[in-house]
């Protein structure tokens, strides 16, 4: 069973399952804010996660430089604070967009911080649209920057990450992709816990702006509800398929909202007893190993790629999906759904 991730495109397949989720937020709303959900069923057991970031140098919908610059540096000092080994991803598209010498030094920040940049393409485009080619070539065009930063630091540029999760289709197309990549020195970051974070980025990001401090926080909560109880499900899902827990690899993105909920982030994380690992450990678990025949155009993680690969379900009917208010504020501030 697939379900469609992707930023502008169709719901899942199953149905969404939300009464859980709607109680679980009311319960956060009359519990004092450092509140935790109870413990998961598999909370006991220690594992490990490899936390990465999309976007960079910044997920928002601000044009304001100055506010960008204050999300890579909030989000920076709470990685920091935290000690965490994470890996940032780049579209040279947005160093471009706005000033570009601050953007720079928005990305040498990172890496100045000892954090590793990937490639997320130029412009975060899909090769859906843009035919295997074209993707290629957008892949090409998003390493200048990235590789100009790196060099001083003496780093080299070795990880991708696909936009959307899309990775090709049909499979001449993916596998076209992949030749390339492994030909240019590439290794694809998987992901196998996406808790849709830039769903809830884009309204706090416009209630952040506003000055609206009540929708703000209502977002947190909410956006700390739905990631806590997602993990808990991937977790259950990865079970389903290997008897076990993974060394898990979340997709988070360079937002107001992860800069203003990181500490939180890592609460939810201790809480899991899942101990944060660079992407590098974390691709060291043989389940990274198992093959990958997805050949859909939808963007799916790769617990749902395997599933069909290993021909196992996952455990759908436990799963929820993002809050009905969450997805009516998204499409309020950014109507990019059909």
């Amino acid at each position: 069973m697939i379900r469609n991730r992707r930023k502008s495109g169709v719901g899942p397949r199953r149905a969404q399952k939300l009464c859980a989720a709607l109680a679980l937020l009311a319960a956060l709303a009359v519990a004092p804010a450092m509140a935790r959900p109870a413990a998961s069923a598999h909370a006991a057991r220690a594992g490990t996660i490899a936390l990465t970031f999309d976007d960079l140098p910044g997920l928002t919908l601000s044009t304001d430089q100055t506010w960008v610059d204050a999300i890579n540096r909030d989000l920076i000092a709470a990685i920091a604070r935290n000690r965490l080994p994470v890996i940032g991803f780049v579209n040279q598209g947005k160093v471009e967009d706005l000033d570009r010498p601050r953007q720079i030094a928005n990305l040498r920040r990172w890496v100045q911080a000892g954090i590793p940049l990937g490639n997320h393409t130029y412009s975060h485009e899909s090769p859906n649209d843009l035919g295997a080619a074209g993707y290629i070539a957008d892949i090409a065009h998003g390493e200048p920057v990235i590789r100009a930063v790196l060099g001083p630091v003496h780093q080299r540029l070795r990880w991708f990450r696909h936009p959307y999760l899309e990775t090709g289709s049909p499979a001449g197309v993916k596998a076209r992709i992949n030749r390339w990549l492994a030909a240019h020195g590439y290794r694809i970051a998987p992901v196998t816990i996406d808790a849709d974070d830039w769903e809830f980025a884009e309204p706090y990001d416009d209630a952040a702006r506003r000055g609206d401090s009540a929708e703000r926080t209502r977002i947190r909560q909410s956006y700390l509800a739905y990631t806590a109880r997602t993990i808990a499900w991937y977790r259950k899902a990865a079970r389903a398929l290997f008897g076990r827990d993974i060394a898990y690899v979340m997709l988070l993105h360079d937002s107001r909202l992860n800069a203003d909920s990181l500490d939180d982030l890592v609460g939810i994380l201790r809480h899991e007893r899942l101990k944060p690992v660079s992407l590098e450990t974390a691709m060291r678990d043989p389940a990274y190993r198992t093959a990958d025949h997805y050949v859909g155009r939808d963007g799916v993680e790769w617990l749902e790629r395997w599933s069909d690969t290993l021909h196992r379900e996952l455990p759908w009917d436990d799963f929820t999906d993002v809050p009905d208010a969450i997805r009516k504020a998204y499409q309020k501030v950014d109507p990019d759904r059909p």
